[in-house]
């Protein structure tokens, strides 16, 4: 699927600065820019590299200044960028005929009879980034197009520090314990180290984060291109020792994404850019020597809850089989006291396991690979771990986590934060979910379920998780039905918050196995849809209630009050459409109902980080991407949607 966007998606600096391209090297390393080429967030970078994987991410080039010179006529500015000082601005934008993206992020630019074509692309599996300029001159006067490389050399998030030394050798640049390699066809010309410290990051001012930046250059690249003559100027960064060319680079990674669409055997157009978007979240981890799923760019790493969510779209849906099976793995070495980690070691520190749902969702992640793949080995391979996490959730484990005589599970008490509405101000828990939460025990049904289906397939003794999965059922329906309401309490607790109409609900009909009956699954999805349902995501809170807040956004304090409160998020959409087409039977008229609704979301992709699904929108009138711009669980959960229409073709 090709993006493209012209003048009118530019018409002020502004306005260019709405979107951006993100590709990735498959190691947590990313290029990120605006659809102008400016940084409008500290965690815009032309170069952010990887040197452990994944998340040991360090800011190197931020963007190229470029300029472009005619005859004699003096420099002309193709680069955009705000300054602190607005006077600064730089509107090269307004030469931009063109930005696209497909494979990889492509501009072209005009001035007069001088067309030049840039693109920029990632080597897969290194840290390494070409960017071509095409130029063709088609006037009489020799022109010269100049690159001045911002460079930072800091860890992620950092900001520069002017006492920090550059030092540039041939095909080198030195500074702060990194040696970054280029290579170029364009003349080089080095000088003296100067900083610049008043870049203005729009987007980090928005969401309350430190909005100014500094980058420094020493040198700059060139290549003068004589009358009615083309050249192309080539310039590769890498912090490996390659001998790659442009040439090989771009082929490399648009067979390589295009062998992901075939191998996932998606129709749909929009599937299939899904297909691709979802490849930028999985990659290595150095520490456990396997795969894992970045939760979301720019801002977040690997997570246990949001990688078992996030790997039955990203991989399982794509059939990636193998890397499922890796990063399954690397949580089966670390499940500690039936829980899985839900954030990893990094730098010999233990792992975290404050998470009540990544094992419940582990173990239904395995069945949902094994019907897709119909794997019983690793079934059987992962069977005494699934056996573990459900004796402790009986028996009782960390976190206050723990199954009543009821044969519900509770979970959290004081300051704990175990379910995804994990935010924590200090001592402020604005949605503590202590007791019995809705997703939790529909999780937890539907695992007992599916032990019982794997008990069977290897022969092994299914009537405890029959049994037990009876209790449950009966348990849930009594005491989660808000007969008042039609629909599911979101907790019980014996609190007011039990009644808050939530999207939690959704996860008790998406589940295979069903733990309400089907008329009550239908009104499930009714008020979702009638006070949570939105095109771009469900609501985490009725718009009706109270605490409703209908805008994420302004201070730290302000954005961790609205994140569970009414903020939209994208992936329980994906629940939403599959539990909508469980309830109407998949009924002609529910899937064409579904596939209509989801035509919204090429628009969608085009907002924000181009050909991605941001993590959260605000709760009323959701229109601009907030929090991260590309996030894991958002494209895996309406992934998992198109998988399923494909079926129902």
């Amino acid at each position: 699927m090709k993006f493209i966007y012209g003048k009118n998606d530019w018409k002020t600096l502004e306005r260019g600065q709405e979107n951006c391209y993100l590709i990735t090297n498959g190691l947590g390393g990313y290029s990120s820019l605006t659809a102008i080429g400016s940084n409008a967030r500290n965690d815009h970078a032309l170069l952010m590299a990887c040197t452990i994987a994944p998340n040991h991410r360090y800011h190197l080039v931020t963007r190229l200044d470029e300029q472009l010179e005619i005859g004699e006529e003096g420099k002309i500015e193709l680069s955009s960028q705000t300054y602190v000082n607005q006077a600064k601005d730089q509107t090269g934008f307004k030469y931009l005929n063109q930005f696209s993206f497909e494979h990889y992020p492509t501009w072209t630019y005009q001035v007069d009879a001088v067309e030049i074509k840039k693109s920029a692309v990632m080597a897969y599996g290194e840290n390494t980034i070409g960017i071509r300029y095409f130029i063709t001159n088609s006037g009489s006067k020799n022109v010269k197009l100049s690159l001045t490389p911002m460079l930072q050399f800091v860890q992620k998030g950092e900001i520069l520090n002017k006492n920090q030394s550059f030092t540039l050798k041939e095909n080198e640049i030195y500074s702060n314990g990194i040696t970054l390699k280029y290579t170029t066809n364009g003349k080089v010309s080095s000088y003296g180290t100067e900083y610049i410290s008043d870049l203005y990051y729009g987007y980090d001012a928005r969401d309350g984060r430190d909005a100014i930046g500094v980058t420094a250059h020493n040198h700059n690249i060139s290549m003068i291109v004589s009358g009615n003559e083309e050249k192309v100027l080539d310039l590769i960064y890498s912090l490996e020792n390659t001998n790659h060319s442009i040439d090989e680079l771009i082929h490399a990674e648009t067979a390589r994404q295009n062998s992901l669409v075939e191998q996932a055997q998606m129709k749909d157009e929009l599937g299939k850019q899904l297909v691709k978007s979802a490849d930028q979240y999985l990659v290595d981890r150095a520490s456990t020597k396997g795969k894992t799923l970045m939760a979301g760019y720019p801002f977040f790493a690997d997570w246990g809850r949001d990688t078992m969510i996030s790997m039955v779209g990203c991989c399982i849906s794509t059939k990636r089989f193998e890397e499922a099976k890796s990063i399954f793995r690397t949580f089966m070495l670390y499940s500690k006291n039936g829980l899985m980690p839900n954030m990893f070691p990094e730098g010999g520190n233990d792992p975290l396991y404050n998470t009540v749902d990544a094992s419940l969702l582990f173990i239904g992640a395995v069945y949902e690979y094994y019907q897709e793949s119909g794997d019983l080995d690793f079934v059987k391979e992962a069977y005494p771990v699934m056996e573990d996490i459900i004796k402790w959730y009986k028996q009782g484990t960390d976190y206050h986590i723990k199954m009543d005589t009821d044969g519900l599970i509770m979970a959290g008490s004081g300051l704990e934060q175990v379910t995804w509405m994990d935010v924590r101000f200090g001592e402020i828990l604005p949605t503590p979910r202590h007791g019995k939460p809705v997703e939790i025990n529909a999780y937890w049904y539907n695992d007992l379920r599916i032990m019982g289906v794997f008990a069977r397939l290897l022969e092994k003794e299914d009537r405890p998780y029959e049994e037990l999965a009876e209790l449950v059922s009966r348990s849930f329906t009594e005491q989660f039905w808000n007969k008042d309401e039609n629909c599911l309490k979101d907790l019980v607790s014996g609190e007011a918050a039990d009644y808050q109409i939530r999207c939690n609900q959704i996860w008790a009909v998406s589940q295979p196995f069903s733990i309400l009956e089907k008329e009550k699954e239908k009104q499930v999805v009714n008020k979702v849809y009638e006070t949570l349902y939105t095109p771009y995501g469900l609501r985490s809170l009725s718009k009706y209630d109270k605490d409703f807040k209908p805008v994420y956004g302004g201070s730290h304090f302000n954005r961790d009050m609205a994140y569970h409160q009414g903020t939209v998020w994208a992936f329980p959409l994906g629940a939403y459409y599959l539990a909508y087409l469980k309830v109407n039977e998949y009924s002609d008229s529910s899937v064409t109902r579904v596939r209509e609704q989801l035509e919204v979301l090429e628009p969608c992709m085009r907002e924000g980080c181009v050909g991605q699904i941001a993590e959260i929108y605000d709760g009323l009138n959701p229109t601009i991407s907030q929090g991260c711009f590309a996030q894991a669980w958002s494209v895996s959960e309406l992934l998992r949607v198109f998988a399923k229409l494909e079926r129902c073709k």
